[in-house]
């Protein structure tokens, strides 16, 4: 007849050992438990400095020729630090080019194109991505196909509509005709498909919901990282348009793209002012991205740890 072993205290600590970090097992490094952060070499470091280099060098160099007289950036060796003539330039392009005006109506351009975008978009790509009607995928085609369309084959036809409504020089002739995207109604309803189970839609459904408290509950909270991306591509693009702009828009009541082209127009352009108004002209942006580019990086990481 078998007899039961007998278990002591170091038999039962070789059957059953101790958690990790209570004695009995090192403690392993950071790198190597789960959820561990990866340290970064020196190389890694190296590209990234090489690229963010490249990335602000154009802006730097804007700076550094706004600062100097158009004599000096003529000279054969360019300069390659600050000048004392930076606040003078500056001034000189804000009185020229009517900034005042310009970033004004570039600011509410660029945010109602930004606004419009977003919400027609993401109803219309949850349309495409959730919903069931009639020639769906025909439609989805049709609305890509428009992106394969060169934006210089509808200047003629666009011009003539304005024209005939009356609005040559004034800001809705570069509103409307730039209300929604076909790249953000495409963008919004790849995301969708993923980011949005149908479960949660007909679990809104069973409790009640409506349409409109479908999109406002269910929809939209599940769709903000790419909303929150999809409107600073939308506003970054709509605060550099020029080519519509310069053909809707007179120098009375203008964008800053187009109030930028009123600088150096003398016998002998001005190279200083104009690069202080590019700069001008760039600054907006990035204020708003020193603003809010901590939001919007939060909103992709939250929505692809979501993915």
């Amino acid at each position: 007849m078998a007899t039961a072993p007998v278990i002591t205290p170091d038999t039962a600590e070789e059957l059953d050992p101790p958690p990790p970090g209570r004695g009995g097992r090192k403690r392993g490094g950071g790198a190597g438990r789960a959820g561990g952060h990866l340290r970064a070499g020196w190389l890694s470091y190296v590209i990234l400095a090489v690229f963010a280099l490249g990335s602000v060098l154009p802006l730097l160099w804007s700076a550094i020729a706004a600062s100097h007289s158009n004599a000096r950036l003529a000279e054969p060796t360019p300069p390659f630090w600050f000048g004392g003539r930076l606040f003078s330039n500056l001034e000189t392009a804000w009185t020229d080019a009517h900034m005042g005006t310009a970033m004004i109506n570039t600011i509410f351009v660029a945010g109602t194109i930004t606004v419009s975008t977003v919400l027609f978009a993401t109803l219309a790509g949850f349309a495409f991505a959730k919903l069931r009607f009639r020639a769906k995928n025909l439609l989805l085609l049709l609305v890509i196909g428009t992106m394969m369309v060169p934006p210089q084959l509808t200047v003629v036809p666009l011009f003539m509509a304005i024209a005939e409504l009356e609005w040559t020089g004034q800001l809705q002739a570069v509103i409307l005709p730039t209300m929604v995207s076909a790249f953000g109604v495409f963008f919004m309803r790849q995301y969708l498909v993923q980011a949005l189970p149908s479960e949660l839609i007909e679990a809104a459904r069973v409790d009640g919901a409506n349409s409109l408290r479908v999109v406002w509950h269910v929809v939209f909270p599940a769709a903000r990282p790419a909303m929150a991306v999809l409107g600073m591509l939308t506003f970054v693009a709509a605060w550099n348009e020029f080519f519509w702009p310069i053909i809707a828009l007179t120098q009375q009541n203008p964008t800053v793209q187009v109030a930028l082209t009123g600088l150096g127009q003398g016998y002998v352009p001005d190279r200083g002012v104009i690069m202080a108004g590019a700069f001008l002209g760039t600054l907006p942006l990035l204020v708003a991205f020193v603003l809010f580019g901590k939001q919007i990086v939060g909103g992709i990481m939250h929505g692809a740890l979501k993915g």
